[in-house]
């Protein structure tokens, strides 16, 4: 048996898949494709997360396209992060091209142009179903580690969620949230210190700047209302294609606290709606998240403990993470260790800490007496890629240099009036794009401040009234003291006993 032989019975035995499955393209051996050498994923474990990294322009993007194609033929769902803006091009099928032709000819797989079911969303202004959240739905937990406050802090903040369920106030955006901070500490002080004790102004004013560090990265935007559901990410189009959910993120790279707040309040809202899927054969939801560094570099220690603890247990609802970055390294070990399907494109060693790098990440890679890994992971070409998943029993499957497939759909953007009639098409468009700004925090705490206003000018005024009054009655009383007050002269002969002797002596003289 000749070593392509062997290598070509290595490879599909330890593909071989009784169940569904993604054929990511065909194995290659000495730099050549062998030919229905397929390189398969089983569905049943695609919700155990995964990783596509690889040096700039090695092909990540179009690996990524791949799978959310596949998936979505299956009627499995995805949800993508589209930061450099050049994933809407799903929506239209592939113009087709002689190289792709040579690819699919090279790997034995047959080529067909196809259009895919997309929304388009948005976390900004950008034209796109608008995604949001209330500040209720974080709750304080969240909030806190999101904000990266101190232990003091998130006490106060989860004293401020207590004042506010216990008063019906609901809290929906960033104004709510300032305002009720703001009122712990100046109107409200002595309600909160008689029942939750004393708020201090220089805790409740650091909160404040964190909040204002959201808000100048477009935290106004994202936190308020009408929320976004879940379950609206999981829809199958009347074809039983699963919907590929695009997040238009190219405003995005200068604001990584508001990428990583929504990623989290994502997840955890997922894992909290989602039911447990137990061992269904088919993941419920996929996510990409391109260009994850964007949220592990800005993560504090609280966050990423968060999101490492998300990632162990959101494949019980049947959700896979698969992370889109340059390097393996840009992800956690913590993380890494969770992930099932690796896609190593090409690693370039331009210095000593790139050479050290390199080899770290084929130390992540089984062993095999075909690949010297290292030197694989420097001579890739675009569009090629070292392969390991897991197979149905949740063992790694052989390592395999793999030429992948092209996508099927068009690897470029949507024109502006091909993004307008999606748009246009779009229910969600129409659900969620509505501006709602009910009565809440901001509004309630505000009237409560104009009442005991109005309350303490009314008191005011009536002290000054019932003052006026007493100042006048005492002023009446004096006068009228002052006039019934006789000369003791006028009083003498004014007397009772002074008129009768007067009378006594006329009478004399008269008779007389």
């Amino acid at each position: 048996m000749s070593k392509q032989e062997a290598f070509f019975n290595h490879i599909t035995e330890g593909n071989t898949n009784k169940g569904e499955f993604i054929t990511l393209g065909s194995a290659m051996l000495d730099g050549k494709t062998v030919k229905n050498a397929f390189v398969n994923v089983p569905l049943k474990t695609m919700n155990r997360h995964g990783l596509i990294a690889g040096a700039t322009g090695t092909g990540k993007t179009k690996t990524l396209q791949v799978l959310a194609e596949n998936l979505s033929e299956k009627g499995v769902p995805v949800i993508m992060m589209d930061i450099k803006g050049d994933l809407s091009g799903l929506a239209q099928p592939s113009p087709g091209h002689v190289k792709i032709d040579e690819r699919h000819e090279a790997i034995g797989l047959p080529f067909e142009p196809k259009a895919f079911p997309v929304e388009i969303l948005t976390l900004s202004a950008q034209n796109g179903v608008r995604l949001r959240a209330t500040i209720s739905e974080f709750g304080p937990v969240l909030i806190s580690r999101i904000l990266d406050v101190s232990e003091t802090q998130a006490g106060i903040i989860s004293v401020i969620f207590k004042y506010c369920d216990d008063n019906k106030l609901p809290l929906l955006d960033l104004k709510d949230f300032k305002k009720i901070l703001q009122f712990a500490t100046n109107e409200g002080k002595e309600e909160f210190e008689e029942a939750y004790g004393r708020i201090s102004t220089a805790s409740t004013g650091a909160i404040l700047r964190k909040i204002v560090e959201i808000e100048q990265q477009g935290g106004d935007l994202f936190f308020g209302e009408k929320s976004f559901d879940p379950q609206d990410l999981l829809r199958i189009d009347e074809n039983g294609k699963g919907y590929i959910n695009i997040i238009r993120l190219t405003d995005i790279q200068d604001k990584p606290k508001l990428f990583s707040t929504f990623m989290l309040s994502l997840l955890a809202e997922i894992y909290s709606t989602f039911p447990e899927q137990g061992d269904t054969g088919r993941p419920e939801l996929i996510m990409f998240i391109d260009e994850a560094h964007l949220i592990f570099n800005e993560a504090s220690k609280a966050l990423l403990n968060q999101i490492e603890s998300i990632v162990k247990l959101i494949r019980s609802k049947g959700v896979g993470l698969y992370f889109v970055t340059q390097n393996p390294t840009d992800v956690p070990e913590a993380v890494l260790s969770q992930l099932g399907l690796k896609v190593q494109h090409a690693l370039r060693a331009f210095t000593a800490k790139d050479r050290k790098a390199i080899k770290l990440t084929a130390q992540n890679y089984p062993d095999t007496e075909y690949y010297d890994t290292t030197s694989v992971l420097t001579s890739l070409g675009t569009g090629e890629a070292l392969v390991s998943a897991l197979n149905e029993k949740g063992r790694p499957t052989p390592l395999a240099a793999t030429m992948m497939r092209a996508p099927m759909s068009r690897m470029d953007i949507l024109t502006d009036s091909e993004l307008k009639e999606l748009l246009n098409n779009s229910k969600l468009v129409k659900k969620y794009n509505e501006e709602v700004d009910r009565e809440s925090a901001y509004e309630m705490l505000n009237e409560k401040i104009e009442q005991a206003e109005a309350q303490e000018l009314k008191e005011k005024a009536k002290k000054e009234k019932a003052a006026l009054e007493k100042a006048e009655s005492k002023s009446r009383s004096t006068s009228t003291r002052k006039s019934t007050r006789m000369n003791p002269i006028v009083k003498v002969l004014t007397s009772a006993t002074f008129i009768r002797s007067v009378f006594g002596i006329l009478t004399k003289v008269m008779k007389k």
